[in-house]
C-alpha cells in the first residue's frame, strides 16, 4: 500500500537525505521514480528505512533505474548472480570496501550506482560513510580548478582484485576472479555529471593510479592533497544501518567508506550495481 506522504530529510548540509513514505517492494509510479532520481542526482545518495525486499523486490527495484551490472569479483547471493554479497564473518578480520572508494571507476563505463540493502547486521558498528564530490570540487581554489580541467586519470583494478594484488584475495571466499582484473581505464579528473550537470571531482584513493601522462611519482604529491581535501568531515555523511536500510548512492559524484569496527560479529548486505554511461 502507498503512503500519501512521501518526505525528503537531508542528513547533513553536502550529501545525503532519507526519503520517507515510499514502498520499494511494489513497482514505482513515476513520480516517485522521478522523485528518487532527482535527489540522488542532488544529495549523492538516498536512504530508506523499515523496507521489507525478497531478491527479486531487490532486483525489481534496481531495474526501474537502469541495467544491472553483475560484478564479476565478488561473490553473489546464492541463486541471484546480479546480487553481490556484501559479508563478513565473525573469524574474518578484514570488510569489504574498508577505505574510501568509487565503486567501478576502473571500467570504461562507470557505474551509475549501487543500492544496498541490509540483510543481517552485527548488534553494533558498520556504518557506512559517503563523501560528496559535488562538494570536493566546489571547495578548490580556480587555479586549481583550471589545473585539473586539463586532466585524466587512470583507474585499475588490478592492484586491488588481480593476481599481483598487494593484498591478494585468492583464496577469500568473497571475492573470484582475480584473473579478470586485467583492464585499465582512464577518465577525466573533473566530470560533468550526466544528471544534474553539475562538475565533480573523480579521482579515488581506492582505484586510481595516476594521471595520464605522468609517472605515479609525479602523480602522487597531487592525488594524496586532493584525497585529503575530498574527506574533510563536512563533505561527509555517516549512516547507520537498521534492519530494512537501505542506501543507493550515485557512483558518480560520492564515495563511501565501510567502517570495520564489529569485530567478531557477522554481517551480510546484498548490493546491486546499475551500469553507467561514458563520462566527460
Amino acid at each position: 500500500m502507498r503512503s500519501n506522504a512521501i518526505t525528503i530529510e537531508p542528513v547533513t548540509g553536502a550529501i545525503g537525505a532519507e526519503i520517507h513514505g515510499i514502498d520499494l517492494s511494489i513497482p514505482l509510479a513515476p513520480h516517485e521514480r522521478d522523485l528518487i532520481r532527482e535527489t540522488l542526482y542532488d544529495h549523492g545518495v538516498v536512504f530508506f528505512r523499515d523496507q521489507r525486499l525478497t531478491p527479486e523486490q531487490h532486483i525489481a527495484f534496481a531495474e526501474q533505474f537502469g541495467a544491472i551490472n553483475v560484478n564479476r569479483f565478488f561473490a553473489h547471493a546464492e541463486g541471484w548472480p546480479m546480487i553481490a554479497e556484501v559479508r563478513k564473518e565473525p573469524n574474518q578480520t578484514t570488510n569489504v570496501g574498508g577505505g574510501w572508494h568509487t565503486d567501478h571507476s576502473y571500467d570504461d563505463w562507470p557505474a551509475l550506482g549501487s543500492i544496498l540493502y541490509a540483510r543481517e547486521l552485527p548488534p553494533y558498528g558498520g556504518d557506512t560513510l559517503f563523501a560528496s564530490m559535488y562538494a570536493a570540487y566546489d571547495a578548490l581554489s580556480q587555479g586549481l580548478k583550471e589545473t585539473l580541467a586539463g586532466l585524466r586519470a587512470v583507474h585499475s583494478s588490478r592492484h586491488v582484485f588481480g593476481t599481483d594484488a598487494k593484498n591478494p584475495k585468492q583464496g577469500d571466499p568473497r571475492y573470484r576472479n582475480a584473473d579478470l582484473a586485467t583492464q585499465d581505464a582512464v577518465h577525466p579528473v573533473v566530470v560533468r555529471h550526466p544528471g544534474s550537470g553539475r562538475k565533480l571531482l573523480f579521482v579515488n584513493p581506492g582505484f586510481t593510479l595516476r594521471f595520464e601522462g605522468w609517472t605515479a611519482e609525479e602523480s602522487r604529491p597531487l592525488l594524496e592533497y586532493l584525497y585529503r581535501h575530498a574527506a574533510r568531515p563536512e563533505f561527509q555523511c555517516r549512516f547507520r544501518w537498521r534492519e530494512g536500510s537501505i542506501a543507493f548512492w550515485d557512483n558518480r559524484a560520492t564515495w563511501h567508506y565501510a567502517v570495520n569496527d564489529y569485530a567478531g560479529e557477522r554481517r551480510l548486505m546484498h548490493r546491486i550495481t546499475l551500469e553507467g554511461e561514458p563520462l566527460s
